[in-house]
């Protein structure tokens, strides 16, 4: 099983967006030592609680400070810009980090101020277009526009020998019909809709469809919250940091911060601090949590029901260090082989 990382650039309670940064970076080269085979940066506007805004920039940076690890966005919001910027972009960085990079494409709202601030035509805003502009962004990465349109003729980086892998990322099944009807690879945000994650992985698989964007069968990432420590009382005390945070967002909107354990901790009801952190009959969690053995057996039955070839881990715990704990022991957890 290979095993990921979705990098956000949690700011830790007391510190600073630059120091997020710092630790995202920190984050990604200790991925690529522990073994882990890709780390995401997120894209997340004006968001208090996440300092990664525009992942082609943590890409780039990580990329020059790792060695073999794949580095790549979750995702790029392709309801806000232009296809040919989308595929040039990640191009280049293919170009600049040969066979490392990930184009993980997606859509979400930022809420109306953001989502007018990115259109460059305020006087006609761009239509909701998510499937034209995933298959234009194709497109220009494998010169596919028919021979009469008129991009066609106009390869990106005709000298560059690969090209960058291509993921839809989505948390419902109308992403899952999209990845598969054109071939690319398909993550499915199970923190965002744990229900909905092991049917749309499966509807994925058996609708696979070639295109020639890279792929002749299907390619899955499951993507899950994850808090990992040396016992299971620890790790819940950590995970209530991510159940607050959720709390917080609920009450007042996207402006919330991420509380340390023991402010989380104060915060939470009893409702929300029993809110389940393994499978309880039938019912996947939100958030998995618990000592390694504990995280473990949920995350098996996890792979299992959704038939995901890869595990791709978020976390919100407060604490960087504790951040980069949970990730050492899943690494332990699941054999993976550290870069030296």
């Amino acid at each position: 099983m290979k095993l990921s990382i979705i990098e956000l650039g949690t700011v830790a309670p007391g510190s600073t967006e630059p120091q997020g940064l710092a630790d995202a970076l920190e984050t990604a080269r200790h991925a690529d030592a522990a073994g882990f085979h890709r780390v995401w940066f997120a894209e997340h506007h004006l968001s208090r609680m996440g300092a990664s805004h525009h992942p082609e920039l943590l890409i780039a940076a990580a990329g020059m400070q790792t060695r073999g690890i794949r580095i790549g966005s979750g995702a790029v919001l392709m309801n806000h810009y232009s296809p040919f910027k989308v595929a040039e972009m990640f191009a280049q960085l293919e170009a600049m980090f040969p066979g490392r990079v990930d184009l993980g494409m997606g859509r979400a709202t930022a809420g109306p101020v953001i989502d007018m601030a990115l259109q460059r035509d305020r006087q006609h805003p761009a239509q909701a277009d998510h499937q034209q502009q995933v298959l234009e962004t194709l497109a220009w990465l494998y010169g596919a526009f028919p021979a009469d349109h008129p991009f066609a003729g106009n390869p990106l980086i005709p000298s560059m020998a690969g090209l960058p892998q291509t993921w839809l990322l989505g948390s419902s099944p109308n992403g899952s019909n999209l990845a598969a009807g054109l071939g690319i690879g398909y993550t499915f945000a199970g923190f965002i809709n744990p229900a909905g994650a092991a049917p749309a992985l499966r509807h994925y698989r058996t609708q696979f469809q070639p295109q020639g964007f890279g792929l002749t069968s299907p390619r899955t990432i499951l993507a899950v919250n994850v808090t990992v420590a040396e016992t299971s009382a620890q790790a819940q005390r950590l995970v209530g940091s991510a159940k607050a945070f959720y709390a917080r967002l609920r009450r007042s909107g996207g402006g919330a911060q991420l509380p340390a354990a023991d402010e989380a901790a104060r915060e939470l009801t009893i409702t929300e601090r029993e809110q389940p952190t393994s499978i309880v009959d039938g019912q996947w969690p939100q958030f998995v949590a618990g000592s390694p053995d504990e995280v473990r057996a949920t995350l098996e039955q996890m792979i299992e029901q959704s038939g995901a070839d890869e595990l791709m881990v978020q976390n919100l715990i407060a604490d960087p260090d504790d951040r980069r704990h949970s990730h050492t022991l899943l690494a332990e957890m699941f054999g993976l082989s550290p870069r030296h």
